[in-house]
């Protein structure tokens, strides 16, 4: 017996020291990292991690219902479509066909209430925020200088870059994206507390708009921005500008780093197929919602310009504007905003049609312009039409 109050008092004193190790070492984030993903049986962030964080709330306000097609689910999923879909754990998969619901199926135990994370679709959201903000004078334009509203960028490693070159992915700071680096950036937003102070230190590896390097510290940044710019929380503003007026149905939620924070705006705004299909067809209708103007023309335009930037390889991004991507299925222009784990928000104009996919998985090849898992869905979207 006492051996067993030895051993477990021995395993205690040994936690208690690795806990107080990481604090030390700014890396407390671990602590929560491995309490709420690898205890729970988890090796990554999911789709249904909320319930693990703090998070605002992003108010629904008089929801309008999407109106139903008079071929609504007709169309059946079936055959390699099918396979496909199930193989890479699809919850939902929704068509919009001329503003009306076209197709609509769901897996497992998702529903149309179902509140999964968007993951880097919320980086899209971000740049309709910026959008709202210049439409409202709040911002003057892409091109004022984050200087301007963050004063650590003062100085002369970073006084260059303006909102524009966030919003391009092309600042030149170097965040850190990888995924799998438990001491990394992307790991310290995601668990970690100090989300400001992370971002805000970052150094500049290059000029403003010389390399294209995609990563969600840019997409903090530009969220700090507009909280100095508007006085409201992202997760306020953008509930005002857009949730309420596309009549989202649901509350949303956006993930904090702690009570009473800030969003982590890069990820981590957790919705259902339905309500996100409203930012698409707002996409669809170039930025506007019924007969509301929520973006303008001239910002929509510029949205879906390409950066014409180069990447560390030399590849020049055509594909990729205000944080949202480009590509075209067979001829046909389409646009989205993607997650890291098959989030996708997807309009395709020539066809009138908004498609929305959540699940839990994607192709994994990262560095692609277009994941090969998205051109099932778009052939799903096309095929419904008929």
């Amino acid at each position: 017996m006492k051996f067993l109050i030895r051993f477990f008092l021995s395993i205690a004193i040994a936690i208690v020291i690795i806990c107080i190790g990481l604090w030390a070492s700014g890396n407390a984030h671990l602590i929560k990292a491995v309490r709420s993903t690898y205890l729970v049986g988890k090796t990554a962030p999911t789709i249904d991690d909320y319930p693990k964080f703090t998070n605002r709330t992003v108010v629904a306000s008089a929801p309008l219902p999407w109106k139903e097609s008079k071929r609504f689910n007709q169309y059946q999923l079936k055959g390699e479509l099918l396979k496909e879909a199930k193989e890479w754990q699809t919850s939902a998969l929704l068509v919009i066909h001329k503003d009306s619901l076209l197709f609509e199926q769901y897996w497992d135990t998702y529903s149309e209430n179902s509140l999964t994370n968007s993951f880097s679709m919320a980086k899209s959201f971000v740049s309709l925020a910026i959008g709202a903000a210049i439409k409202e004078g709040k911002i003057k334009s892409t091109k004022q200088k984050v200087s301007e509203f963050l004063p650590e960028f003062d100085t002369e490693e970073k006084r260059d870059i303006d909102i524009e070159s966030l919003l391009h992915m092309s600042s030149g700071i170097d965040f850190g994206e990888s995924y799998g680096d438990p001491f990394g950036f992307m790991a310290k937003a995601y668990y970690g507390e100090d989300l400001y102070d992370l971002t805000i230190n970052k150094t500049a590896k290059y000029s403003p708009n010389e390399i294209w390097h995609y990563q969600g510290g840019n997409s903090l940044l530009l969220s700090f921005i507009l909280k100095k710019a508007t006085g409201k929380s992202l997760a306020d503003y953008f509930a005002e500008k857009f949730w309420h007026p596309i009549g989202a149905k649901n509350d949303a939620l956006w993930t904090i780093n702690k009570e009473g924070g800030i969003e982590r705006s890069y990820c981590c705004f957790y919705s259902n197929a339905r309500d996100f299909a409203r930012i698409g067809q707002l996409m669809l209708d170039s930025g506007k919602w019924r007969e509301s103007t929520l973006i303008t023309d001239e910002y929509y335009q510029k949205s879906l310009q390409a950066v014409n930037v180069k990447d560390v390889n030399g590849k020049l991004i055509d594909y990729y504007g205000y944080q949202w991507w480009m590509s075209d299925y067979e001829g046909d222009d389409f646009y989205y905003a993607r997650g890291i784990q098959g989030q996708y928000i997807v309009w395709v104009p020539k066809w009138d049609m908004v498609i929305v996919r959540l699940g839990h998985k994607r192709d994994p090849t990262r560095n692609v312009e277009v994941p090969s898992d998205l051109y099932t869905y778009l052939k799903v979207g096309k095929e419904s039409m008929y």
